[in-house]
């Protein structure tokens, strides 16, 4: 009784301090409340989902990082790349066009198609269903395979955010919007998903883009970071045909990026090298007694 009372003590703590905390950082948003509410309900809920809810905390935490970047933009402490990143990729991947040299993604815009918009827009939606039901999967097939991967999830973002502060970087959309001048009070933009969008009569996309916690955080593209790291614990996991699906939700996403105006190929290739970089240091960090030790009192705890 008394190490239930604990728990129910630390996760109304928790639950509070967040609320607070977001309130002062970002303000109040509908959505804290709906986080809290689903986290608490599974948490008291049953034995399993407690288990499920307290595995899946390391999403959440994610989550929650990437909220907070709200408070602290990233083009305050370095200057923003527009010109620069744009014209490299005009140089790397330009593509001739009627006279002129074009950015694939101004390619893509110039020659757009509807059934490629609306595939697009299905791999773009695949980003967070994907990862979190393999996650799930894993979860009630092999515990501490789903801690490793969620793990190194977590961990690839925070180098994704690291590089976010570091090097500030202007979408595609931005220079077809804006130009190649400043601003930093610019909303998240559909941009080519916006296509998807109307073509059924859906705000999808616009929802999603409208929460964007910084549009000055292009690169490298995580979009194209979470399928390589599903990829790769699938073929760890030997799942066989389910591989296959899982690459072409890979490549689907990498293309998508690009053609609804969203990344360069410079962000994709960005993106799939913080994946892969991710993934060989946290292969390294598995060695380490303190981080077995920890994945190990995870492991009791969802168990």
């Amino acid at each position: 009784m008394g190490i239930l009372r604990k728990h129910n003590l630390t996760v109304s703590g928790l639950s509070l301090l967040y609320l607070l905390l977001s309130y002062f950082l970002i303000g109040f948003k509908s959505e804290q409340l709906v986080l809290i509410g689903l986290f608490n309900l599974m948490f008291y809920m049953s034995d399993v989902s407690r288990r499920v809810i307290i595995g899946f905390s390391i999403f959440i935490v994610y989550w929650i990082i990437f909220d907070y970047m709200k408070a602290l933009p990233n083009y305050l402490f370095n200057d923003v790349d527009i010109a620069g990143i744009y014209h490299l990729e005009k140089k790397l991947f330009g593509i001739p066009y009627h006279g002129s040299l074009l950015t694939p993604n101004e390619y893509f815009y110039a020659e757009r198609k509807t059934f490629l918009d609306v595939m697009s827009g299905i791999f773009y939606l695949t980003w967070v269903p994907v990862p979190l039901l393999f996650a799930l999967y894993l979860f009630f097939t092999r515990k501490e395979q789903f801690l490793n991967f969620s793990l190194t999830f977590l961990f690839i973002n925070i180098l994704g955010f690291v590089v976010y502060y570091i090097h500030p970087a202007a979408p595609p959309w931005y220079v077809q919007q804006f130009g190649f001048e400043f601003n930093p009070v610019t909303l998240g933009n559909t941009a080519g998903l916006s296509r998807f969008d109307s073509y059924f009569g859906v705000e999808i996309f616009k929802s999603i883009y409208a929460k964007s916690s910084n549009v000055f955080a292009a690169m490298p593209s995580l979009h194209s970071s979470y399928p390589v790291l599903v990829v790769y614990y699938g073929l760890k996991n030997r799942l066989g045909a389910i591989n296959a699906l899982f690459s072409v939700v890979m490549v689907g996403i990498w293309f998508a990026a690009v053609y609804s105006g969203h990344h360069y190929v410079l962000d994709v290739l960005a993106g799939i090298s913080c994946a892969v970089i991710g993934i060989t240091l946290f292969g390294y960090l598995l060695k380490m007694k303190s981080v077995q030790r920890f994945i190990q009192t995870l492991l009791r705890a969802t168990q």
